[in-house]
């Protein structure tokens, strides 16, 4: 029921948009109520943009379809525990490459961020805020790992075979 009061909401929201924009189009001003006495002369002194900006486009996404990361717990294919999503690095062209993991200690102490290929962690079965991302290394693997260090070269961690270089440096 929720989803399709949402889809409702957010039609009926775009139809008012389309509607001051078809207003603005005939040259008429859509009724609004009048600003503040103290904003008036902000508003006055500014020039009038000559272009409206079209409306944004609009997605709705289902609550299980699509979830936050950051903060997530990571475990092993074994069930080992290994750390919390941190962030999550992107190239320049803005695809998702690897996600950096607080990896290790207790309570924060002793920890480090390491950096993971994006292609090693498992998203299924993530449906709520207390399920744990899965991650094809074990923690032997991920011990071994450099420590991440901001703006250094990133070394990333990654299952056999699936790592692809970047190349950035021309």
């Amino acid at each position: 029921m929720r989803p399709r009061i949402m889809v409702m909401l957010v039609g009926a929201a775009l139809l008012t948009c389309a509607g001051v924009r078809a207003a603005d189009d005939e040259g008429k001003t859509p009724a609004t109520p009048a600003p503040p006495a103290a904003a008036a002369p902000k508003e006055q002194a500014k020039e009038p943009s000559k272009e409206q900006s079209p409306p944004p486009s609009v997605t709705v996404i289902g609550a299980r379809d699509a979830h936050g990361i950051l903060g997530r717990d990571v475990r092993s294919s074994a069930n080992e525990d290994m750390g919390r999503i941190v962030d999550v690095i992107v190239d320049r062209d803005g695809k998702v490459r690897a996600a950096v993991i607080d990896f290790g200690g207790f309570l924060g102490v002793g920890s480090r961020k390491i950096v993971v290929d994006w292609n090693a962690l498992r998203f299924a079965g993530v449906s709520s805020k207390s399920d744990s991302i899965t991650l094809d290394l074990n923690k032997q693997q991920v011990s071994a790992a450099p420590e991440y260090k901001e703006d250094t070269p990133l070394i990333v961690l990654g299952a056999a075979g699936n790592l692809h270089p970047w190349d950035y440096e021309h």
